[in-house]
């Protein structure tokens, strides 16, 4: 592996001093409590993320009562937050990887809660919806640097399982802005759920700003005092003495933080397979989302139970994270998750053929396409994070995500146009299956060059 090393100001390295390696050092310890407590707060920040992503559709109806608005308008209310996402996914998450994931992290929350909290004095259609695009932006410049964040700390035989674990927080923000909808909005108004959306992130960002520790890989490119690269190694391991080494050793990238470095290095087929991926998933994944509630209802099913299996699609995402990220690590990234797609062609066409099947039969239809779905949706995420190197971490999931975007767009216009062409319910998720056909035999492909590129390396 190419190495950088980190030497203190006005020396040079002698013959025999060894420089400590960064990604040894954490590759061999046992996680502790600093690397659990990234893995909480980054979470809590893809917690937000899910909340924030679905509390809109709860204030929507009220919103338009209110001011007297039309269905059409409600549109852009929902897109302006999304389109922000891609906005803070494409162009601001890559300075994380120039100037620091943690002060990211920090500044993009302050900001993500007091935009927030600004929309509360929204006073019509434009001042709401321009609002909610900077909120977006500074969510979404604050996702990639957590991800990247939590993968830099953690362990190789953990890093799957830990970056499927904070991506859970996306899914349960989901289920707890409806909880939160459900008590508030009756009693307090829809506002109350932009100051609850809006607190939130305030807390955050200041445990993140006392708790959160800065990349070690960035301190070391930064050439940072190496003082202040030992403070920070030894929160990982409290046990190692207060003095430290002078040289720090970290991976070396070509041009950090540059979207160019994206298809440098022989990466330039797995980045548009990656991208190309990303699209299908979340295509997939929001076309559910978005149209299953409907289609479930014309099909004939109670509102109880298009409830219900509407939600187990998200359950069932949240409950895969536990099994494809060990998997994933201790098997192999791509042949794990191109064994999720592949299964999940067959449990999507399944949830097509039991659509106006008994009740339980569809639910537990849904939460099996909902686990390859959305389990899939996490696990690429942790792909990409695996994929590119420390450097341009950031950078390679913050473009994913952002090109994935057009996915979410285009899925839910596409299932629109299906049921407008009178085509049935069961026979839009019989076609939702080819895009998991297309994602798994792509990561196999994916898998098959790495292999490939492993062994010329070890060659």
């Amino acid at each position: 592996m190419d190495q950088i090393i980190l030497a203190s100001k006005g020396g040079e390295m002698s013959s025999t001093e060894v420089a400590f390696d960064v990604p040894s050092f954490i590759n061999s310890r046992r996680t502790g409590v600093t690397q659990y407590g990234i893995v909480v707060l980054c979470g809590l920040v893809m917690f937000l993320d899910g909340f924030d992503t679905q509390a809109i559709s709860y204030m929507a109806p009220s919103i338009a009562r209110e001011w007297e608005l039309s269905r059409e308008l409600l549109g852009p209310i929902f897109s302006s937050a999304l389109t922000g996402l891609m906005v803070g996914y494409l162009l601001v998450s890559p300075l994380s990887d120039r100037f620091g994931h943690r002060k990211l992290v920090v500044i993009s929350t302050f900001a993500f809660a007091l935009l927030t909290i600004a929309t509360v004095f929204a006073t019509n259609v434009t001042e709401l919806i321009a609002l909610r695009f900077v909120t977006g932006i500074a969510l979404g410049s604050v996702v990639p640097s957590a991800i990247a964040l939590t993968t830099e700390f953690s362990p190789a035989r953990l890093r799957a399982t830990f970056v499927l674990a904070i991506y859970c927080g996306f899914s349960l923000g989901f289920v707890a802005a409806g909880a939160v909808a459900a008590w508030a909005i009756p009693e307090y108004g829809w506002r109350s759920m932009l100051w609850i959306g809006g607190a939130a992130p305030m807390l955050i960002a200041i445990l993140a700003l006392m708790f959160l520790p800065e990349s070690m890989d960035f301190l070391i490119r930064t050439k940072a005092k190496p003082d202040a690269v030992w403070r920070v190694v030894r929160r990982v391991d409290g046990a190692l003495p207060v003095e430290g080494p002078t040289q720090f050793v970290t991976e070396v990238a070509e041009r950090r933080g540059a979207v160019g470095s994206l298809f440098s290095s022989g990466r330039a087929a797995g980045t548009l397979v990656i991208w190309i991926v990303f699209v299908l998933n979340l295509a997939e994944f929001y076309a559910l989302q978005s149209w299953l509630p409907s289609m479930l209802t014309n099909v004939g099913h109670s509102l109880n139970t298009v409830a219900l299996a509407t939600t187990m699609t998200t359950v069932g995402g949240i409950v895969a994270a536990f099994a494809i990220g060990p998997a994933m690590d201790r098997i192999g990234p791509h042949g794990s998750l191109a064994t999720v797609y592949l299964a999940g062609v067959l449990f999507v066409l399944s949830f097509g053929y039991s659509i106006d099947k008994p009740g339980w039969i569809m639910i537990v239809a849904a939460f099996c396409a909902g686990f390859c779905v959305s389990g899939g949706q996490k696990s690429v995420i942790a792909l990409a994070a695996i994929y590119y190197p420390t450097a341009i971490r950031s950078t390679g999931v913050g473009w994913a995500l952002g090109i994935g975007r057009l996915g979410g767009i285009g899925g839910p216009l596409l299932i629109g146009a299906l049921l407008a062409s009178h085509l049935s319910p069961q026979h839009i998720l019989y076609v939702a299956a080819i895009p998991m056909l297309l994602a798994g035999l792509l990561i196999l492909l994916l898998g098959h060059w790495y292999g490939r590129d492993a062994a010329k390396g070890e060659g």
